[in-house]
């Protein structure tokens, strides 16, 4: 399927990806890295209202939204796939620099940001399945069955092994939160540096789920998952069911305390959710009295490198110690509050960029600084 133009619902799908990831981040922010708060391993009966708000939280958005992410990724991979054979361009060719320098991207926002980047994890994943794509339908149809099994096998081992007692613990965790709350930008800096390849082992794990995500992007832009025709509409109303009738059922596993739950839920269930969500997003288009709103999230999906960091940046300022110094001190109302005004913030900025410069900033200099490259 050649697309001409962009596809509305893509963008905003994307824009609404974004926003939903720092929906899960803004906890570890708010708990100065401590990723207890968003797992169940502390827990061996019922929240208090203060948790239970949370975990509601959580619900909706712990790796649904990333995983929505995901497959956005993949869906732009698919696109750029198609530009290349309408321009007779070479595959992946020139795409490889993109990559790279998302790759480069990814490393920087680690070093300086944040440590569960996942723009590093995405350029390794796009480059694997930019050469999958390369030999066609057949090699993606593989792939899928064959990374997309491996994961759930792993998952499914990791789910029986904690059913059986083996349940992944956090601890240590207390010097990590003094850093965040007392330490300075440069030695949070250094810490990242120092324990890299601990904090990259999340990045190297979702990697087989990622490849399957990304591929099954590609598959549902070729489906024509995403037009605004009848085929679209059923498509998306397929997937709609799946979310809804499988999804949340397994998703709602996650309000099981002590913690056997959670890497299926965040790993293997979310992802499932994540598709009903295209679903669902996919009707909420429709409803045309809206139409402002939508296209406000498509432009979060226009520039959603430069609002991926710019909300982790904001977030950093206002609950590390070195900013605002915030963090361990809100309860999970003013927690979710902040997460919406800073959702609407982006709205808002994101709007003017594309207004007035029809780009965001990083996306500006990735551009340029790709064909100051490819040109010479």
């Amino acid at each position: 399927m050649k697309v001409q133009q962009r596809l509305p619902l893509i963008d905003m799908l994307r824009g609404f990806a974004v926003l939903g990831t720092l929906g899960t981040n803004i906890w570890i922010f708010a708990y100065l890295g401590d990723i207890s708060y968003i797992t169940t391993s502390h827990y061996s009966g019922w929240w208090s209202l203060n948790d239970f708000l949370r975990m509601v939280v959580l619900f909706f958005v712990n790796g649904k939204l990333l995983g929505l992410l995901t497959i956005m990724f993949g869906v732009g991979l698919e696109l750029k796939y198609q530009q290349a054979m309408r321009k007779g361009n070479a595959w992946p060719g020139m795409y490889i620099w993109t990559l790279v320098f998302l790759f480069m991207e990814g490393l920087i926002h680690f070093t300086l940001v944040m440590e569960y980047d996942i723009l590093m994890s995405y350029a390794v994943t796009a480059i694997i399945v930019a050469f999958i794509v390369k030999f066609g339908d057949k090699a993606i149809k593989r792939a899928l069955y064959v990374f997309g099994s491996f994961h759930a096998v792993m998952i499914l081992l990791i789910l029986v092994s904690a059913l059986l007692g083996a349940n992944a613990s956090f601890a240590g965790l207390d010097p990590v939160v003094s850093l965040y709350e007392n330490g300075t930008w440069f030695e949070q800096i250094k810490y990242r540096l120092t324990n890299f390849l601990y904090y990259r082992t999340e990045a190297i794990f979702i990697i087989p789920m990622n490849i399957f995500l990304f591929l099954l992007g590609v598959k549902l832009m070729r489906n024509g998952v995403f037009s605004q025709d009848d085929k679209g509409r059923q498509a998306r109303q397929r997937l709609f069911k799946i979310g809804i009738f499988i999804g949340v059922p397994l998703n709602l596993l996650i309000f099981i305390p002590g913690g056997a739950f959670d890497f299926p839920v965040r790993y293997l269930f979310a992802p499932i959710l994540s598709i009903g969500y295209i679903g669902i997003l996919g009707k909420m288009i429709e409803y045309k009295k809206l139409d402002w709103l939508w296209k406000r999230f498509g432009e979060i999906g226009k520039m959603s490198l430069s609002c991926y960091v710019l909300q982790n940046i904001i977030a950093s300022i206002i609950f590390y110690g070195w900013g605002l110094g915030l963090g361990g001190k809100l309860n999970s109302i003013e927690v979710i509050g902040i997460w919406l005004t800073l959702s609407l913030l982006q709205l808002f900025i994101a709007h003017i960029c594309i207004k007035h410069f029809h780009v965001g900033p990083m996306e500006w200099i990735r551009k340029h600084a790709i064909q100051s490259v490819t040109q010479k």
